[in-house]
């Protein structure tokens, strides 16, 4: 009996995905409820399972190729597993998954980061052709991004890109995503009266308290004390004093809110992503930690649900991991602010009378001048900055 793989409806407002990756193969056997293929759309990444065991035994639609909701995208021919086919490795449940030993926090804020994230498609089929893995070839690329020529020059079927031999053009369409992402940045530079503040932080006080409680707070949560927890605190104690700044333009209204759901960008394994933080007023040092591990493990899994990228009040985003110094986030609409983190630097700055050096962050606040007036932006950033600085403020409410 053979069955239908169609295209699942994935969220209200969405008629079209992109096909990813296929997990299995044609003419290869499934596990039932196993993923055999991806789906991207302009806000997440789903995979479908297999509807029972079985052999894939015809695939219609390719990777990179679009589909509708419902479309048939390929025939599932219902089997049992051949005799000379291992059973499949049983996958963690969600609850052992989440019982595993956590990676350290600041790790959460990184994008992507496997090996492959460096490899270009063109050299991806030339290595698979060959057999060849990303640790086998050195990237002469960007960022140390494998490129097609250097596989070539791995196997001595061509000169390393340096000397000119190749120049090439590769047209890669762009991914539901990508394209979403290009549309909000245009969209908030064009309906938004953008501007964006400084100010620079001294983590002597956030570094001394995560130097001193952090085997205990790993010992007693099983996840690392990190920097973002301290900067959500920080963010809710200010936008409590300042409430424009979580507030949002809708029609001809001003929308204000008493709940703080933050949005924390994270890099994942198709690009940036901003899962929301629901109700960061109510979440401990511990809670925060915990969701910003999770959010950071299923991004770079595509594991992230579309309810978790709507609806957030404020974003946070940290281009510190990525050793940026100072820059001016984005507002994401409907947001009126979001708040930029940096790199840690040691600087000479004066105290009192006297030169000393301090681990020195800067921090930029973009917010929406329709919404937000300048004098409260500034006030905002220097309340943040005075309760990173003086962390006990923030448990004191003063």
């Amino acid at each position: 009996m053979s069955v239908e793989i169609k295209v699942p409806s994935v969220g209200e407002s969405i008629t079209e995905v992109q096909i990813g990756a296929w997990h299995a193969e044609q003419g290869k056997w499934v596990a039932q409820d196993s993923e055999i293929v991806e789906l991207e759309t302009d806000k997440a990444t789903f995979d479908v399972p297999a509807p029972l065991d079985g052999i894939i035994v015809e695939i219609l639609k390719k990777t990179g190729e679009m589909a509708s909701v419902g479309e048939v995208i390929g025939y599932l021919e219902e089997a049992e597993r051949p005799a000379d086919q291992a059973a499949p490795a049983p996958e963690k449940s969600p609850e052992k998954a989440a019982a595993a030993p956590a990676p350290k926090a600041e790790a959460s804020a990184h994008a992507g980061g496997g090996s492959d994230d460096r490899v270009m498609p063109a050299a991806a089929r030339v290595m698979a052709e060959k057999g060849l893995s990303p640790a086998d070839v050195t990237g002469t690329g960007p960022g140390g991004r494998i490129l097609k020529e250097d596989v070539l020059a791995h196997q001595g079927g061509g000169a390393a890109s340096g000397n000119g031999a190749f120049r090439e053009e590769e047209i890669v369409p762009m991914s539901p995503i990508r394209k979403k992402i290009a549309e909000r940045l245009v969209e908030a530079q064009t309906n938004a009266a953008l501007l964006t503040t400084f100010n620079e932080v001294d983590m002597s006080s956030v570094m001394e308290l995560r130097s001193q409680y952090k085997d205990l707070f790993l010992k007693k949560y099983d996840v690392k004390l990190g920097f973002m927890s301290f900067f959500v605190k920080a963010v809710v104690d200010g936008l409590s004093q300042f409430p424009q700044i979580n507030a949002e333009i809708r029609g001809t209204d001003l929308v204000f809110r008493n709940y703080y759901d933050i949005g924390i960008a994270v890099g994942g394994g198709k690009g940036l992503v901003v899962p929301v933080m629901r109700n960061a007023e109510r979440l401990s040092f511990a809670e925060i930690e915990l969701k910003i591990n999770d959010f950071g493990q299923r991004a770079r899994a595509n594991k992230i649900s579309l309810d978790e990228l709507q609806g957030g009040t404020f974003t946070i985003t940290n281009g510190g991991v990525y050793g940026s110094l100072l820059s001016t986030p984005i507002v994401n609409p409907p947001q009126s602010g979001v708040l930029g983190m940096h790199g840690i630097q040691e600087r000479p700055i004066a105290v009192n009378g006297q030169v000393v050096i301090r681990p020195m962050m800067y921090i930029a606040l973009t917010y929406d001048h329709r919404v937000v007036d300048g004098r409260e932006a500034v006030v905002f950033l220097k309340r943040v900055k005075e309760a990173l600085e003086e962390p006990a403020r923030m448990l004191m409410e003063i």
